[in-house]
């Protein structure tokens, strides 16, 4: 779990605002660290083992299925499940709940690894009519609806740092990225988005 002691990545970027000569902000970003962070992996032959384990853990039912194939996401009782690789779930969870101590109590180490990664990972919300522009101009996907569905996850990157995006609507992107290059990462999207016009607020 993330803790107070935590630098943020972002306390050096300030809340701003950048509109076009018009006055329009066409592209909003909030960045903020992540109350917690939790990474559950296997090896390829125990994934089957790992995933019914989960889906006790979680109380997974028809309604909430666990994420079948890497890139599908699913809500859950301790938050966001993300299936972020073939043999690995990312859980992005609430910081009054202990998932970590529930996890662990439920999966053995014959089982899967349960990883803090509270420090490791941060976010940036991302929404805006000119939010896919934007984007488009740093991580080579396709955005086309049918190609990049609402709810599902891509993992990618620019300038050779990865970056995983959630799409959340059809202009409204969380994009999680690694700590350590967040700070830059953050100064690369808010120049990607100037033309457009651009607003940051950070923190919570």
């Amino acid at each position: 779990m993330a803790d107070s002691a935590f630098h943020s990545p972002f306390a050096e970027h300030s809340a701003c605002e950048h509109p076009t000569r018009d006055g329009q902000i066409q592209v909003r970003l909030h960045a903020h660290t992540l109350p917690s962070v939790t990474l559950i992996s296997t090896w390829p032959s125990g994934t089957a083992a790992l995933c019914a384990v989960l889906e006790k853990a979680l109380g997974a039912t028809d309604m909430f299925p666990l994420p079948g194939a890497t890139g599908q996401t699913a809500p859950c009782p301790l938050g966001l499940l993300m299936r972020s690789g073939p043999h690995e779930f990312m859980l992005i969870g609430d910081a009054a709940i202990n998932q970590m101590g529930v996890l662990r109590g439920r999966i053995p180490p014959e089982i899967g690894s349960v990883l803090d990664l509270s420090h490791a990972r941060c976010r940036v919300h991302v929404e805006g009519p000119k939010a896919v522009a934007a984007l488009g101009k740093l991580f080579a996907l396709d955005f086309r609806d049918h190609a990049f569905v609402v709810g599902t996850l891509q993992l990618s990157g620019h300038h050779h740092v990865p970056c995983s995006l959630h799409r959340l609507g059809e202009d409204r992107f969380d994009l999680y990225l690694l700590s350590t290059y967040a700070h830059g990462q953050l100064e690369t999207l808010l120049d990607a988005a100037l033309q457009y016009g651009v607003a940051l607020t950070t923190g919570q």
